[in-house]
């Protein structure tokens, strides 16, 4: 396949470039930040405003598939607007020009904060584990721009039911589960931490499932959740449960360093999981 990469030169973009490029993939990164260059015959780099719709329909001829990387990555450190309006103009330029150039795989990240989480002043959790089910109880500009970039999805699936869509719910990209426990061990923020469930996504992990996500067949929109299958805390997550969240049910059971989120969905349709 030739890949079309946007936000290519950032920490998981890069990540999927060596592996596309591993896997006998063509890859066509675009990004605000870099150079215009061809590398070699199987990569090039071109420089594109998402925000504008006539620039990613002019660069995204000749792909076929698409994964769209390249947003705010948190509400903090610009205005509210900015972070909300970019990244929702962004995601719905890159959908809608793939759909028009008939681009039938389409990979976005999203982010497990499209439900509300870590940038919540006090988190809803209805359950826990917490799966693709769960309603949205979002209440940032952040949150909230996750949850309309798969709406979004939703509805041009729903225009163009030949195509295969996935939004993948990341979170906090690190390269492993090291450098998450001493973030948060470093940080002495434990309430941060239990806001985002100890949950983490490895960088390779991201860059696998994207990948697993264009190769997968299915049509339609379908939302995943890609995290990691151990939390990111050496307590034992039965008592994390029953330390921050004692009145949320339970779904099934939790002990050792069993995960918050269920990523059942993406082992059986992406055949994917993050060790």
């Amino acid at each position: 396949m030739r890949i079309g990469v946007t936000g290519a030169r950032g920490r998981v973009g890069s990540a999927l470039v060596e592996l596309a490029l591993r896997e006998g993939h063509a890859v066509l990164g675009l990004d605000l930040r870099g150079n215009r260059e061809t590398v070699s015959e199987r990569l090039s780099y071109e420089i594109v405003d998402l925000t504008v719709a006539e620039h990613v329909a002019a660069q995204l001829g000749g792909c076929d598939a698409v994964v769209h990387l390249a947003a705010h990555i948190s509400p903090m450190g610009l205005p509210a607007h900015t972070v909300h309006n970019d990244n929702v103009t962004g995601s719905y330029n890159l959908l809608v020009a793939a759909a028009d150039l008939g681009i039938k795989r389409i990979c976005q990240a999203s982010s497990i904060n499209a439900i509300g989480a870590s940038f919540s002043r006090s988190p809803r959790y209805d359950y826990l584990p917490v799966d693709e089910d769960h309603p949205t109880y979002n209440e940032d500009p952040y949150s909230l721009s996750k949850w309309i970039c798969e709406a979004q999805a939703e509805s041009v699936s729903r225009a163009h039911p030949d195509l295969g869509i996935s939004s993948l719910r990341f979170h906090m990209i690190a390269p492993d589960r090291d450098t998450v426990v001493r973030r948060w061990q470093q940080s002495g923020d434990p309430v941060g931490a239990a806001k985002g469930l100890w949950g983490y996504t490895t960088t390779g992990g991201a860059a696998r499932a994207c990948l697993a996500a264009l190769e997968a067949e299915f049509v339609g929109h379908e939302v995943f959740y890609v995290v990691a299958n151990r939390t990111a805390s050496d307590e034992d997550s039965s008592d994390l449960y029953q330390k921050f969240y004692p009145e949320v049910p339970l779904k099934k059971e939790l002990s050792g360093a069993a995960p918050f989120f269920d990523c059942q969905k993406a082992q059986r349709l992406l055949s994917w999981s993050d060790r």
